[in-house]
C-alpha cells in the first residue's frame, strides 16, 4: 500500500500494479466504494503494459476522513492533483460514478491534466430515481451489520441478484469492524451531505464537460438506472471529444458487474487513442 498527502494534509492510501515507468492510468472509485473495486481492471491494465494506480478517496477506505467534512468534487479533484504531480506524466483517468465526477471537475476546472478520460456509468447528469435509490441504500444501514453474510444479503437485495456473492473477501474491503463487533460501511457518513441538488450540479458539470478536449469514453451499463441513454447523448454534444459504448447486461455497478469486460474496453480505448 502506498500513501500520499492530499490537498488538506489528509492521508490518501492506494495500490499500484505494473511498471512505474509505463504510461500511467489512475483509477477513481465510486461513492461508498474503495480502491479494491478496481483490482481486476488494474491487473488487466498492468498485463497490457500500463502502470495502474488506484487510491481511496478522502473519507473512504484507508484514506483519512477530513475534519471539515468537505467531500465535494473540487476537494477530491485537489487531492487527485497532489497524486498526479508525483507521476511525472499526465495519466489516463478512469472514474466510476463519484470518481468520474471528480475527474470531470478536475479537468473542467483546469485542476489537473490528463491524456484521456474514461467515465464508468457516469456523465454530467444522473437519473433522479437511480441516484435516490443509491442514496437510500447507502444511508439505510447506519447501525451496521451483525455479519458479512447480513451485509451480502442487503447488497443482493439492492442489486436484484438471485443469491448473495459466494466470495465475501471483496465485500470485507468495503466494511470496517468496530469495537462493538458490528460491520460498518468503510466511509464517512458525512459524504452524503450536500448532494441533493442534482439540477445545479448537472449544470455545473455540463460546463466542465464543455472544457474537456482530451479523448473521452463514456461506458454505460445496459441496465443502469443512474445513467440514461439520453444523458449520454447530451454529454456527447457537450464534449465533442467523447464517444460512448454500452456493456450488455451490466448495471450501474459496471466495474463490479462485469469487471473483466470493462477492463478490456478500457485497454482497447487507451490503445486506440495512443496513450
Amino acid at each position: 500500500m502506498h500513501t500520499w498527502i492530499g490537498a488538506d494534509g489528509n492521508q490518501l492510501c492506494g495500490d499500484s500494479w505494473g511498471d512505474p515507468s509505463a504510461p500511467p492510468v489512475v483509477l477513481l472509485h465510486g461513492g461508498g466504494q474503495t480502491r479494491h473495486s478496481w483490482r481486476h481492471t488494474a491487473h488487466e491494465l498492468a498485463r497490457s503494459g500500463f502502470f495502474a494506480l488506484a487510491y481511496d478517496a478522502r473519507g473512504h477506505g484507508d484514506s483519512d476522513w477530513v475534519d471539515d467534512g468537505d467531500y465535494s468534487e473540487v476537494a477530491m479533484a485537489r487531492d487527485l492533483a497532489c497524486l498526479i504531480r508525483l507521476l511525472g506524466a499526465p495519466p489516463v483517468l478512469i472514474g466510476a460514478s463519484m470518481g468520474g465526477l471528480t475527474s470531470l471537475a478536475a479537468l473542467g476546472n483546469g485542476i489537473v491534466e490528463a491524456s484521456a478520460l474514461i467515465l464508468a456509468d457516469v456523465a454530467h447528469r444522473s437519473s433522479d430515481n437511480g441516484v435516490g435509490r443509491v442514496r437510500d441504500f447507502m444511508g439505510q444501514y447506519a447501525q451496521g451489520f451483525v455479519s458479512l453474510d447480513e451485509a451480502a444479503d442487503a447488497i443482493t437485495r439492492y442489486r436484484g441478484e438471485p443469491r448473495p456473492p459466494r466470495h465475501k473477501n471483496g465485500l470485507s474491503k468495503n466494511l470496517r469492524r468496530a469495537d462493538d463487533g458490528r460491520f460498518y460501511w468503510h466511509w464517512d457518513p458525512r459524504f452524503l451531505n450536500g448532494r441533493d441538488d442534482l439540477a445545479s450540479r448537472a449544470s455545473w458539470l455540463g460546463q466542465c464537460a464543455r472544457k474537456i478536449s482530451v479523448p473521452t469514453l463514456v461506458v454505460r451499463g445496459e441496465r443502469s438506472d443512474v445513467l440514461s441513454r439520453e444523458a449520454v447523448a447530451e454529454f456527447l454534444t457537450l464534449c465533442p471529444s467523447a464517444s460512448q459504448i454500452e456493456v450488455q447486461g451490466a448495471g450501474h455497478m459496471l466495474t463490479g458487474d462485469d469487471n473483466d469486460a470493462f477492463g478490456k474496453v478500457a485497454v482497447e480505448f487507451i490503445r486506440k487513442v495512443g496513450r
